[in-house]
């Protein structure tokens, strides 16, 4: 990799470690980054660029992984009568399973089209501005009404409201808008907390994008004949290993934001940088 190479995929790395998990849209300031920054290793290889910047959530899972480990593994210890099945956990296991199906079939389905058509900066900035503004309104209602929300803990989340968040995880299927944020502001919607609606959401995106990674990875190495390079390997450990890091810091920083702060900081950057974008995309095309 040349140094700018290297530069662009550490950056990249930083963006994806920070905004996996906040609701502002990692795959939004992704590909706005590489649209004003491109890196030469994806302007020779976009097959390799579109595969990457899906690939690289696999360092953000792992920091998922890490941090709630006690929460994700249904086993304990074995005492002298055997191991302890945490019968809470797997069945919070089977909510996230059926969570992930709307959002996988379709995926499947449609992500070619999605690709095609929808990975452009105006569409990301238009997305950031329209779940900016509805951010703003959905906290606004509930500060207004003083709603109390009929689910505070993770395990309180039903299948039908499992089903219901995977239902709604669909709409960021869509580059900007946000799939931690999208289903956050979903299981607000339908009474759900903010601590238990991120912590719903960073569950969820284990099977998620483990299945998003590995279909990328099939489609480019089996229908697009893709063959690794030293460089791209290099680049893919390198952007996973930075967004793993980053993603522990910010993993800790929205759960501890979310039990004191509501979610309107968050709308307002979110607008702030798409009518930035928006006027770039004008500037720009005129100098």
């Amino acid at each position: 990799m040349q140094f700018w190479d290297v530069i662009n995929v550490i950056l990249i790395g930083i963006i994806e470690g920070i905004t996996e998990w906040l609701p502002v849209s990692s795959t939004g300031h992704m590909e706005l980054f590489n649209h004003f920054f491109p890196a030469m290793i994806f302007v020779k290889n976009p097959e390799f660029k579109e595969m990457f910047m899906v690939v690289i959530q696999l360092g953000a899972i792992l920091a998922v992984v890490v941090h709630f480990w006690h929460k994700l593994f249904p086993f304990q210890k074995k005492t002298e009568s055997g191991s302890i099945v945490k019968t809470d956990v797997l069945s919070l296991w089977g909510k996230v399973i059926v969570a992930c199906l709307p959002a996988g079939v379709i995926g499947i389905l449609f992500d070619d089209l999605l690709e095609k058509y929808l990975h452009t900066p105006a569409v990301i900035a238009a997305m950031l501005i329209l779940y900016g503004i509805l951010f703003i309104v959905v906290e606004d209602r509930n500060k207004k009404t003083g709603r109390l929300f009929r689910v505070d803990d993770v395990h309180q989340i039903d299948y039908k409201t499992a089903f219901l968040i995977g239902a709604i995880q669909v709409l960021s299927l869509i580059p900007g808008t946000s799939r931690s944020g999208v289903t956050i502001l979903g299981a607000l919607l339908i009474g759900v907390s903010r601590p238990a609606g991120a912590e719903f959401t960073f569950f969820l995106s284990i099977p998620v994008m483990l299945g998003a990674s590995a279909i990328k990875l099939l489609k480019y190495l089996l229908l697009d004949g893709g063959i690794f390079t030293g460089a791209e390997i290099g680049a893919l450990l390198l952007g996973s290993g930075v967004a793993f890091l980053l993603s522990l810091f910010a993993i800790r920083f929205l759960m501890n934001f979310v039990k004191k702060h509501d979610f309107k900081p968050f709308g307002i950057y979110r607008i702030a940088l798409g009518v930035a974008v928006l006027l770039l995309l004008v500037i720009i095309p005129a100098l």
